[in-house]
Order: C-alpha cells, then sequence, then structure tokens
C-alpha cells in the first residue's frame, strides 16, 4: 500500500514523551504561579495561550488557502497542518483558565469599574461576561466545525473517494471567510479589549498575517525534521524549501505592511482614544522590544530570505524559521503586557491620576512566569500535535495532484 510508504518515523513516540515532560514542568511553574502571583500568572497565561493558538489557527487558514490555489508548497506539509488543526479542540480546554481570570485581565469585568467609566457604559451591550462568553464558543465551534470537515474529507480522500477533492476545494472558500471573520472579534475581544478604550480597524488583519507567519514557520521546522529522517528524505526538495521560504519571506512583509499601517494611521489621526497605545509602547522600557521585533521581525528575516540560496537549503531555513517564532512571541508580549504594572495589575484599573500628578505608565518589566506558561502550553500542545501527526500518512497519498507536487 502506497500509505505505508509515508508512515511516520518511528521516534515521534520519544518526541512526544520530552514534550510531555516539557509541559508538565511549566504546569507545575504555573501552578506554583497561580497560587502566589494570580495577576502575573493570568496575564502570561493569556500571551503564552495567544501564541501556541496562532499555530493551529494560521495552520487552518493556509490549508484552505491551499485548498483553493494548490501548488507543491502546501501539498508536502498537508499533513502538519491538518494535524496542527486537529489540536483545536485541546486548544478550547486549555482557554479555561482564561474565562477563570477574567477579572484579571479586562477592566469591563468589574462593575464598579463600569459605573464610573462613561465609555464602557456605552460598550457594555457587547463587554460583558455572558456575551464574552458565548462568542469564544461560537468561535471554537466555527474553528472545530471547518477543521473537522476538512480532516474527514481528506481521510476520505485517502480511501478513494473521488469527490472529497472537490469538496475540499468549495468549502475552503466560505471556510476562510468564516476564519477572517471569527479571528478578527476573536482578536478584539481576548487582546484589544485589555485596553478597552483602544480601537484599530487594522487589529484583524495583524493577527491574520500573524497567524500565516506562525503556521508557516512551524510547518517548515517540522517539515525540516522530517526531511531529516525517512520516509521524507527524499520526498522533500531544495525546490520545496525554496517555495516555503518564499512564502515566509511575503509574510514577514505583510506583518510588517499590517504593523506600519496601524501605525501610520494612528500617527497621522492623532487622536486622544488611540495615541496612548503607542505611547505606553515607545516609552519607559518598552521602546527597546519595539525595536527588537522591527530589527528582528521584519529587517533581519527579511534581509535573508532574499537569498535564494539560503531558502534552498533546510538546514539554513529552519534557523530563520525558529526566530520568527520566538519573535511572534515577543510580539504576543508587546501585545499585551504593557498595559499592565510592574506587579501584573491591569494598569487600566488603576484610579486615574489626580490633577497634576503624571499620567499612569508601564515601566518594562519580565516575569519568570513568561518563560513558564509557554513551556507548560508549548509541551502539552506540541505533545497533542504528535499524537495527531502520526495518525495518518505523511502526503495525501490519493489526492490527484500529489504526482505534480514531488
Amino acid at each position: 500500500m502506497a500509505e505505508s510508504l509515508y508512515s511516520p518515523p518511528q521516534d515521534i513516540a520519544d518526541r512526544r514523551g520530552t514534550a510531555l515532560i516539557a509541559g508538565v514542568v511549566g504546569l507545575v511553574l504555573c501552578v506554583i504561579g497561580f497560587v502566589f502571583d494570580r495577576e502575573h500568572f493570568f496575564r502570561a497565561y493569556l500571551i503564552a495561550y495567544l501564541f501556541w493558538l496562532s499555530i493551529p489557527l494560521g495552520s487552518l487558514a493556509l490549508m484552505m488557502v491551499h485548498h483553493q490555489s494548490g501548488g507543491a508548497w502546501g501539498m508536502v506539509i498537508r499533513r502538519i497542518f491538518e494535524a496542527a488543526t486537529r489540536t483545536l479542540p485541546a486548544m478550547a480546554l486549555l482557554f479555561l483558565p482564561i474565562v477563570l481570570g477574567m477579572k484579571y485581565l479586562y477592566p469591563w469585568t468589574h462593575a464598579d469599574h463600569v459605573a464610573h467609566d462613561a465609555v464602557l457604559q456605552h460598550k457594555a451591550l457587547y463587554l460583558n461576561v455572558p456575551f464574552f462568553l458565548v462568542r469564544a464558543l461560537i468561535y471554537f465551534a466555527c474553528w472545530i466545525g471547518v477543521s473537522t470537515a476538512l480532516n474527514t474529507w481528506s481521510r476520505r480522500q485517502d480511501e478513494g473517494d473521488l469527490g472529497a477533492t472537490r469538496r475540499m476545494q468549495v468549502f475552503s472558500g466560505a471556510g476562510i471567510l468564516l476564519y477572517g471573520l471569527t479571528v478578527t472579534f476573536a482578536s478584539v475581544d481576548w487582546v484589544m479589549s485589555i485596553n478597552p478604550h483602544w480601537f484599530s480597524t487594522m487589529f484583524g488583519f495583524l493577527t491574520m498575517g500573524g497567524h500565516g507567519l506562525a503556521a508557516l514557520a512551524f510547518a517548515i521546522v517540522v517539515a525540516t525534521v522530517l526531511w531529516r529522517r525517512e520516509p521524507m528524505h527524499d520526498v522533500f526538495n531544495a525546490g520545496h524549501f525554496h517555495d516555503l521560504g518564499k512564502l515566509m519571506l511575503a509574510f514577514v512583509m505583510l506583518w510588517a505592511y499590517f504593523n506600519f499601517s496601524q501605525y501610520l494611521i494612528i500617527y497621522s489621526g492623532n487622536l486622544v482614544e488611540e495615541i496612548p497605545y503607542y505611547v505606553n509602547r515607545t516609552t519607559h522600557g518598552w521602546q527597546y522590544v519595539a525595536l527588537l521585533l522591527v530589527v528582528f521581525h521584519f529587517a533581519a528575516p527579511f534581509a535573508l530570505l532574499l537569498s535564494r540560496d539560503l531558502k534552498r537549503s533546510a538546514n539554513r531555513l529552519v534557523l530563520v524559521a525558529i526566530a520568527i517564532l520566538v519573535m511572534r512571541l515577543v510580539d504576543f508580549f508587546f501585545l499585551v503586557s504593557p498595559d499592565f504594572m510592574p506587579d501584573g495589575v491591569n494598569m487600566h484599573l488603576v484610579p486615574p491620576p489626580q490633577p497634576g500628578e503624571a499620567p499612569h505608565a508601564s515601566h518594562f518589566f519580565v516575569h519568570w512566569l513568561d518563560l513558564a506558561a509557554p513551556l507548560a502550553i508549548g509541551g502539552i500542545w506540541v505533545w497533542s500535535f504528535l499524537a495527531q501527526l502520526v495518525q495518518r500518512p505523511l502526503l495525501p497519498v490519493r489526492d490527484p495532484h500529489l504526482a505534480d507536487a514531488l
């Protein structure tokens, strides 16, 4: 059988064990943090959760783009995308700590605070706990539903269903629209509403660009690991990695474009509701994080990925992909943490300054939970991902376009 030729490597079970150990260690540290420092725990957990969730959501989007457009780049990593999307039920369960910590994260969950804030009173019809939870259920239902449908048809394609290819292609068109709509609202709910006075029409696009970049960088890392052993060593070639490198370059530029567009719009508008977002992120030490992102999330990978030789070398391309994943985590840290004081309290919950006093500002800080939370969620997620990866052949052997892709 052709399926047996592309069975996952036997050492994946060992890698699952390593991931689980890392996750357990991270969980123990997070429990300690929860007991002794809940403000920092929930903030760090939200950052880590957003980062790891971006990989399966970005994989879902890129998988649908591939079903719509075709191409060898997506065919050889389609199983990686599919395995990542099948972890979404686990991510739905991991969302529960955020529900439990809403009062530590979101000012609009405090009735006494809303009562003295005219802006929050106007937004209360949308920003309230019951509706927030209903929307979260809708988001996960949509994401899991789309993923389940595409993965089911992919399995049926492996079983010889000739119509499955067409169904995946047609369904992906509507799925991409649903993804864009739900991710935009989720980014508003889970990130933007940390500072409920601030708003940006670019934020949903920025989030989607980051999802695609994280998923592609992760797929390159996994593809490189698989390329170093059978049976995929003879499947992946320099042309495949070259295509993935070009696509990653495109997403690096897209992420930079969306970020610069948001900054330019807010800078030119110079409105009191918008500019504190960037004032907080370009002062009191946060400007160095912003500079770090400019250099290592855009400038350096952009310059490196212009090299054709680098993109055709898996061993070199994977280093850029790993660096981008690290910068994606830093980017989520930059999106969330400047809205919190060094003691972990949301700065928008602090009473406004008295006349003559300086406005509140968050000074740069890093807490040990900022490392423990990504380790905990990441270990569990990678363990779940590898469990899904071994369930199917590493290539869609009955796809009618596979021969051309190889």
